[in-house]
């Protein structure tokens, strides 16, 4: 008897998971799809069986080629691709043979050059317009090699597959051009839907959707495709990654609510398309010299309408000046406006430019400063490497991206630091004492100058706050982008917190700011900075959400390198751990033909809190390509293979 229930019982399971030896795979609808089959690896594997033949969509690390034959398969008609994320096309290299036996692949229209171009989104010398960047900072993931299409698919094309007709609908969002294709099969529609959302109403991760600086492009592209699903009666929403969802309107409505109180908390929280002089301070005065407005008897700054510098100026009675920032201005200008000062106020010298964080538009100027008055460049300790070797990293707004030309013609590339503070170090400048404090908020590599001007305590923050503090709707955060390392604990909650200690009286922000009064604005910026926080953990994939928003906590120092054929080159890679526990990791270097890596494989286990970097060297073949090549990072963190998720640039030279 008791042999007789288990024989029943491998019947039923084979009925509604299929066939026991394809332990792999997984049905989510046995009954009313018994040819729908799920393989899991970097992403979800939905493979379309009909007969000895299949249609597979996405293709993850492209294991599921050699576990096929399991269920039955022998030939693979088509892959389809919903986007470019390498962790749903990273194996497409094991496609060869296949390919050769006459398997097509097709993907989105809209991301074509992605899968075949890729290498044209990755530059060692980046601009502000590049495409599919952030400033400069990439937000797509293409993959390390071409991936040649056989064909692509537009909104609204329809394909027929062996009697099943697809229909193909934009859902792009987590992807720029990312593509659902909707199924009509036994009475019931099923989508097959990428990273639009996953089950429980979440986000794959966020720096795929970020796709601007803090306008919220991504988010909104988002909740659109979020509303054409809804509207298309569902029985299954498939996504790239988690548990298929049965009859996911209601959650694709409670997402939608989700992604509408994202939108709301990270849209700048000023009045951005303000363009009054007076918008931008109640305080200032003009004086004689044009564009140039005091604030206080020894504080000085630039204002005019619809006019954005980096530009405050201490003025000491002898004349010495100390400059908080100087970038956004045409030299000419700013040589005028100088001289206006040297006639006027008595400006002798500027003995140095303090600046107040690593994006380029806030130093430009600074080069021709030190060249034309002698004028050190300080910053804070943490930033100077931003500074000085900005392409060692992948950041938004680096100084190199503004295609500023130096004196002698060239591109400025970096600008060398002649003195580095640490956090809480102060000095003595003609008389008044300053203090430079690590002031986080926008980005990560930031500071805070502050000292008493002219009876109060007066702050520069750079552009972590700005508004107008008499407008209660207004929170005065500037962009909020993971791009510029900017996770909230380190970042805006951080530089809320420090600010309502400090209690200054003015504060000076980028951009033309000045902040008369600011206590009530500080604390609504310090609520902010936690609903912002709350709106990302609501949405997140995963347990602490730093690993879903964060886009830089496994990097490669530096993240572009040069090296030439038959040489090496030692880089350095960076993992983190931002959980209290250990974490276990396993991290291949996977590189296209021509390079390789070794070790090929870091392998280990990070305490709690922990960073640790590890050296690895790439060597170009004698007969490498010559040109920027992409190695990739395919990251298993605590067992779970989350594939290519970061990546790195060499430059191969002859």
């Amino acid at each position: 008897m008791r042999k007789h229930l288990w024989i029943a019982l491998l019947a039923t399971l084979c009925v509604h998971f299929g066939p026991l030896a394809a332990a792999g795979f997984s049905r989510p609808d046995a009954k009313a799809q018994p040819n729908l089959f799920v393989w899991t690896d970097t992403c979800n594997v939905y493979v379309l069986r009909d007969g000895d033949a299949a249609l597979l969509i996405n293709l993850g690390d492209g294991s599921v080629l050699d576990q096929l034959p399991e269920i039955g398969v022998k030939r693979v008609e088509w892959v389809w691709f919903t986007d470019h994320h390498r962790e749903q096309c990273q194996g497409a290299s094991k496609l060869g043979s296949w390919r050769e036996r006459g398997t097509k692949v097709a993907a989105p229209e809209a991301e074509r050059a992605l899968f075949e171009r890729p290498l044209d989104f990755r530059k060692m010398n980046v601009s502000l317009g590049d495409a599919f960047t952030i400033h400069g900072a990439s937000f797509v993931r293409p993959p390390i090699q071409p991936i040649p299409l056989d064909r692509t698919f537009a909104t609204n094309d329809t394909f027929v597959w062996r009697g099943r007709e697809f229909a193909c609908v934009d859902t792009r969002g987590s992807s720029p051009g990312g593509m659902t294709y909707l199924l009509r099969a036994n009475g019931c529609t099923l989508a097959f839907s990428g990273d639009v959302m996953l089950d429980g109403t979440k986000m794959h991760t966020w720096f795929d959707t970020e796709w601007d600086y803090g306008f919220a492009a991504g988010i909104q592209a988002l909740r659109k495709s979020v509303a054409r699903l809804t509207d298309s009666n569902l029985a299954w929403l498939l996504p790239s990654h988690g548990p298929a969802v049965r009859e996911p309107q209601s959650q694709l409505r409670k997402y939608a609510g989700k992604l509408e109180r994202l939108e709301k908390a990270y849209v700048r929280g000023y009045g951005v398309e303000a363009k009054s002089a007076a918008y931008q301070d109640k305080v200032s005065k003009p004086t004689v010299v044009s564009n140039v407005w005091q604030v206080s008897p020894h504080l000085f700054k630039f204002k005019r309408p619809n006019f954005w510098p980096n530009f405050s100026l201490i003025l000491s009675d002898n004349g010495h000046a100390l400059l908080s920032d100087c970038g956004l201005l045409d030299e000419r200008m700013l040589d005028t406006a100088l001289e206006g000062m040297r006639t006027h106020f008595g400006l002798k010298a500027i003995d140095a430019i303090v600046v107040s964080h690593m994006h380029g538009d806030h130093f430009l100027e600074a080069p021709h400063l030190r060249e034309k008055w002698g004028a050190q460049i300080w910053a804070l300790d943490r930033m100077v490497e931003k500074m000085e070797h900005p392409e060692r990293f992948d950041y938004a707004a680096p100084i190199q991206a503004y295609g500023k030309k130096s004196s002698d013609g060239t591109r400025v590339k970096g600008v060398r630091v002649d003195r580095a503070f640490k956090s809480g170090e102060s000095f003595e400048w003609e008389g008044t004492k300053f203090t430079i404090d690590w002031m986080p908020g926008q980005t990560e590599f930031a500071l805070c100058l502050h000292g008493e001007i002219d009876g109060r305590k007066v702050a520069f923050t750079g552009d972590n706050i700005f508004g107008d503090p008499d407008d209660p709707t207004q929170t005065g955060h500037e962009a909020m982008v993971a791009h510029n390392s900017a996770i909230l604990e380190e970042g805006y909650i951080y530089g809320a917190e420090y600010l309502q200690r400090l209690k200054p009286d003015l504060l000076m922000g980028g951009h033309s700011f000045v902040m008369d009064h600011p206590a009530k604005f500080i604390e609504r910026y310090r609520k902010w900075s936690y609903e912002m926080r709350d709106a990302f953990r609501a949405l997140s994939s995963e347990k602490d959400y730093r690993y879903w928003f964060d886009p830089f906590w496994v990097r490669a120092q530096p993240y572009r390198s040069t090296v030439r054929t038959g040489e090496t080159v030692e880089l350095k890679l960076e993992v983190r751990n931002f959980q209290s526990r250990t974490q276990a990791h396993r991290i291949e270097i996977h590189t296209p033909p021509g390079l390789t890596a070794e070790p090929r494989v870091l392998e280990g286990r990070l305490a709690g809190k922990a960073r640790v970097k590890f050296s690895f060297r790439i060597t170009a073949a004698a007969g490498a390509k010559p040109g920027v090549q992409l190695i990739a990072f395919d990251i298993r963190r605590d067992g779970v293979h989350q594939g290519e998720l970061f990546d790195a640039v060499v430059d191969v030279t002859p």
